[in-house]
């Protein structure tokens, strides 16, 4: 039997890692300053290797080295391994993963996460939550990496994307007031949404008298509905902690369903292992109304 024959198991690690080093850049030299390490020391783990398989991984040339095609078959395999080995490294015993940040518009903020935060923070009791105000849409950037609330359709560049709600808008008013809604003036909403014009045009709806109260937040919008100052064309999703607790109620009246939504976004560096995966879900699970 030969000695090769006899060796139980895998080569070692580290000739493996140089080996998949080397091959992915097809340059000893380039592997070696990857690893800090010097390119001989490259060159002898590599010889190391092929002696112990008892094949040639290389062809060595005048003008660099390439795979043979043994080493070409071999490549893939020993980057799953290592890939395998190093996510599921992390799955069991990463503890970097201490803190998760959730910026949002402050009304998103406090509209959908606020209510929900103490469950949240039972989702993974080794990771702190921090939530982050993001006063304006275009300095999202400077939060990027953190996990995002978003209004759109979902495309947002360098990031993954779980839908939380469509929005879906319809005529809200205080219970107090409900009998009397149609005499109410009616609060416009400034920003990206539909308005009451577009809501009567789909509807069918006579559209409202114009309105004497204009806001450019969601947030205020219903909260002034909740106190009885209008009637507002409420985000279902937004007022969603409002109309469970009976504090806003739906007036009988069509609703507009929009092609937009809510979206939890994130980099695809905060899902690389399992637990961080993990987490992801159930934050969408717990978003979503």
């Amino acid at each position: 039997m030969s000695d090769k024959a006899k060796r139980p198991g895998l080569p070692p690690l580290d000739w493996l890692r140089v080996f998949e080093a080397a091959g992915r850049h097809g340059n000893f030299t380039a592997a070696a300053e990857e690893l800090g390490t010097s390119q001989a020391a490259v060159s002898q783990r590599i010889r190391n290797l092929e002696t112990w398989l008892g094949r040639p991984l290389f062809l060595r040339m005048a003008r660099g080295v390439t795979l043979t095609v043994e080493g070409e078959s071999y490549l893939p395999l020993v980057q799953d391994t290592l890939l395998a080995l190093a996510q599921g490294t992390r799955n069991l015993f990463d503890h970097s993963f201490r803190e998760l940040r959730i910026a949002a518009l402050p009304g998103h903020l406090e509209l959908l996460v606020m209510p929900r935060l103490r469950e949240l923070s039972t989702v993974d009791p080794g990771v702190r939550l921090v939530t982050e105000t993001v006063p304006k849409r275009l300095e999202f950037d400077a939060a990027e990496d953190a996990v995002h609330i978003r209004y759109g359709r979902g495309k947002w560049e360098r990031r993954d994307a779980a839908l939380l709600g469509n929005e879906v808008l319809r005529p809200m008013v205080a219970p107090q007031v409900l009998a009397d809604w149609k005499d109410l003036p009616v609060i416009e909403l400034r920003g990206e949404r539909p308005g009451w014009a577009e809501w009567a045009r789909v509807t069918g709806e006579d559209e409202p008298a114009a309105a004497s109260i204009s806001v450019d937040s969601m947030s205020h919008a219903l909260e002034l509905a909740r106190l009885g100052q209008g009637v507002v064309l409420g985000s279902c999703v937004l007022a969603w902690k409002l109309l469970q607790a009976e504090q806003l109620c739906c007036v009988p009246a069509p609703q507009l369903a929009v092609v937009d939504g809510y979206w939890l976004t994130w980099p695809p560096s905060l899902a690389t292992s399992r637990r961080q995966s993990r987490l992801l879900e159930a934050l969408v699970a717990a978003l979503t109304p």
